[in-house]
């Protein structure tokens, strides 16, 4: 018994060009659904570690008041936190209360503003990211404050 082979030439074992052709058609149509959901949730996520470093409640937040408990007053500026102060004050003073000043930025790579007395809460400190745009006063500025309570 001798068993026959079949031989096929001429085809070859592969994609054709209408295969690849709606591979890549499939690929193009998910990724442009896929790339703007993630560029949203970037954003998003940015935001919020903005607002955690700004809230009441926050690390920063945390060591102000500590700062205020030793002192008796928040600092002028936020440079305080990290330099001792000289005369009466230096013994009061138990700090330093956060390490590096460079690290005080938002993620956006922008220093946070601080102004106290603030002039947008009655009480303590104002507190804010200038925001995506790094423009101060801009709709994209993220505060420890109520945008209500602006005046």
């Amino acid at each position: 018994m001798q068993r026959t082979r079949r031989v096929r030439r001429g085809r070859r074992r592969g994609f054709t060009l209408l295969e690849v052709l709606l591979v890549v058609g499939i690929i193009a149509l998910l990724a442009a659904f896929v790339v703007p959901s993630f560029m949203g949730t970037q954003q998003s996520a940015e935001n919020d570690i903005a607002k955690a470093m700004v809230d009441d409640g926050s690390q920063l937040a945390t060591q102000l008041e500590l700062f205020r408990m030793h002192m008796g007053k928040y600092p002028e500026e936020l440079k305080e936190l990290v330099e001792k102060p000289e005369g009466e004050d230096a013994n009061k003073w138990h700090g330093p209360y956060i390490n590096d000043l460079a690290k005080l930025k938002d993620p956006w790579g922008k220093e946070l503003k601080y102004k106290y007395p603030g002039e947008n809460r009655t009480e303590g400190y104002d507190l804010w990211s200038t925001g995506r745009d790094g423009e101060d006063g801009t709709d994209d500025d993220l505060s420890n404050w109520k945008k209500e309570q602006q005046s």
